[in-house]
């Protein structure tokens, strides 16, 4: 016969499987299943331990017990900063991962803070300047519903962005069309970009942070953005809990032999 927690377990996982609880709700707080009757304090903390460590919810200290999105958001590639999408309408990049993904959305699921701070060494190598040298930080926190998802920052030089919305802290995107919109209003029309990934185990803050399930990993992203002169007009560094993106590329297969043959 099975341990009491373990009852308690698979008939909770059951209710989750078939809807009951939609991600990102909270589960009820322990005391309140002691009080239901569903078993002693050890026998309902044994159950959502069970639950955690199966990936069906995250647990976290001011946060509780949480459902996790079981099915990962589309993380687009190239489509995601198509410029009709915010040049000519208001779709920031988030925003189009959401609608990809079939997905609803609040612009302020997106928080941030804004500060001037000394450019950290790989900051200060992709904007080519010392280090040491004043950038401005736009750091978000972008959630879904009540689950974040992950952290962006993005690093600009003070002449390109002083007096624009991108120094607003304010939550949510920069204004219509985001921080692409406002450089490119500013006459930085961004041009192309480079995007470099690397998983790695997060730190104590990012598990806090992100409220991520024990073992989970962390995508690092590091974005260059530069304009068609080959500028650098955002270096961003992103954290994405793992398990909540499924990323996709679509792009056209370069031919090197071939773009030489029509040049020559």
């Amino acid at each position: 016969m099975a341990p009491k927690w373990r009852e308690l377990a698979d008939r909770l996982a059951e209710e989750i499987k078939r809807g009951d609880y939609e991600p990102g709700q909270q589960l009820p707080h322990i005391r309140e299943l002691v009080e239901a009757g569903e078993g002693s304090k050890s026998t309902v903390h044994a159950a959502y331990k069970a639950l955690e460590s199966e990936g069906l919810v995250t647990s976290s200290r001011g946060h509780g017990t949480v459902v996790r999105q079981q099915v990962p958001l589309k993380r687009l590639g190239t489509a995601r900063y198509d410029k009709a999408k915010w040049r000519d309408g208001d779709e920031v990049a988030f925003i189009a991962d959401r609608v990809a993904s079939g997905r609803g959305y609040r612009r302020n699921e997106q928080t941030q803070t804004v500060s001037l701070v000394e450019a950290p060494p790989e900051v200060a190598i992709a904007h080519g300047l010392p280090v040491g040298a004043n950038v401005y930080a736009r750091a978000r926190l972008v959630k879904e519903g009540e689950q974040p998802t992950h952290t962006l920052t993005s690093y600009y030089r003070p002449e390109h962005v002083e007096g624009t919305r991108l120094v607003d802290p304010t939550p949510g995107p920069a204004g219509r069309g985001g921080g692409f919109r406002v450089l490119y209003d500013a006459g930085y029309e961004i041009d192309h970009m480079k995007e470099e990934l690397f998983a790695r185990a997060p730190t104590s803050d990012e598990v806090k942070l992100l409220q991520l399930p024990p073992g989970e990993p962390v995508v690092e992203l590091h974005r260059t953005t530069y304009t068609s002169t080959g500028m650098v007009v955002e270096f961003a560094i992103g954290v994405h809990a793992a398990s909540r993106f499924a990323w996709e590329y679509d792009f056209k297969v370069p031919d090197s032999a071939k773009d030489r043959e029509d040049h020559q």
